[in-house]
């Protein structure tokens, strides 16, 4: 199975953009997850039927897109 990666170019709070390695695509969404999603879809898009044969990867670089992404809602209370 071959693979697609992605990289992270921009990160904002509710906002991705990611850019495929060894494909002309480009693909925006608010969240890892939904940036995952996008990807797979950008890649049926671009590849049709043969999507089937690759793996969807997503990296983020530490310390090269900015890292301003806090969680959204209330923190988590580790304990009381």
């Amino acid at each position: 199975m071959r693979e697609v990666v992605f990289r992270v170019l921009a990160e904002r709070p509710g906002h991705l953009e990611a850019q495929a390695e060894s494909l002309p695509i480009r693909i925006t969404a608010p969240t890892l997850e939904e940036l995952q999603h996008e990807a797979r879809e950008a890649l049926i898009q671009y590849m049709g039927p043969a999507h089937c044969a690759y793996r969807v990867r997503v990296r983020r670089d530490p310390g090269a897109a900015v890292s301003s992404i806090r969680p959204v809602g209330r923190p988590a209370v580790l304990c009381r």
